[in-house]
């Protein structure tokens, strides 16, 4: 089962829309968001832990972030050396999109399914939801 979630969230994972007024999004990007929106406030060095990248990686895609004016950094109240990462209005618009393109697709895929299968993956989804809990709770 394992393997098939794995399959299943790289065929969604790839799906990345492209989006109208801010292009598309490469997939550390769209990751990057989505980290930032979950969290806001984080630092540079705790976003990359969270996403497993090296910190010039997450630096450089910060950039790209700020400058399609998607998340925006702001000293810290008790290190002005320190910046934190917010996500801007505008990310948060640009998220739900991306969101509503993939679970579009994946609502798409499902209808092609037979009712059998479609009942037991509805049927599943309270379970695949706890077991995401317990995968961000081992984070």
């Amino acid at each position: 089962m394992a393997v098939t979630l794995r399959e299943l969230a790289w065929v969604i994972h790839k799906r990345i829309p492209e989006r109208a007024g801010v292009g598309p999004l490469p997939t550390t990007e769209v990751a990057l968001l989505k980290q930032v929106i979950d969290g806001p406030g984080q630092t540079v060095g705790e976003l990359s832990a969270a996403l497993g990248l090296r910190q010039p990686n997450t630096s450089a895609a910060l950039r790209v972030l700020t400058s399609r004016g998607l998340v925006v950094r702001s000293a810290d109240a008790a290190d002005r050396r320190t910046s934190r990462i917010h996500p801007t209005e505008e990310g948060r618009r640009e998220h739900e999109a991306i969101a509503a393109a993939w679970a579009a697709s994946v609502d798409d895929a499902l209808d092609t399914l037979p009712e059998s299968d479609r009942s037991a993956l509805t049927n599943a989804a309270g379970a695949l939801s706890a077991l995401a809990r317990a995968m961000h709770a081992a984070e």
